[in-house]
């Protein structure tokens, strides 16, 4: 099965720069995930994107990196069942003329 949560959309502290670390901004997180359904051990996708924004607020990354890195295992952890997921986090107001994102994918032995 795959699960797709897509511009979910909420405000974090997240980035290097005096201003970043001083008012929340908005951020767009998209992620994919894959995994063996199972009916007793169902992915529950409102769990999945309230973890993503807890896990966010919470931690106040310096790096997109580091927040990736952070919420796939975290992620794993709580959901046993993924075999692979794909992470994308876009900060859309942080350069006036365009979008930046950062995305990886991550695949986990069984």
């Amino acid at each position: 099965m795959t699960i797709y949560i897509e511009d979910l959309k909420f405000q974090a502290i997240l980035g290097i720069l005096d201003f970043e670390r001083e008012k929340p901004q908005e951020i767009i997180v998209n992620l994919t995930i894959n995994y063996t359904f199972d009916n007793a051990n169902f992915i529950n996708y409102a769990t999945v994107a309230n973890l993503i924004e807890m896990t966010m607020q919470e931690q106040k990354f310096l790096l997109i990196e580091e927040a990736i890195n952070t919420l796939s295992h975290t992620l794993k952890e709580a959901f046993p069942t993924i075999e692979s997921l794909e992470l994308k986090i876009t900060k859309p107001t942080i350069i006036q003329n365009t979008i930046v994102s950062v995305s990886d994918i991550f695949h986990f032995d069984s």
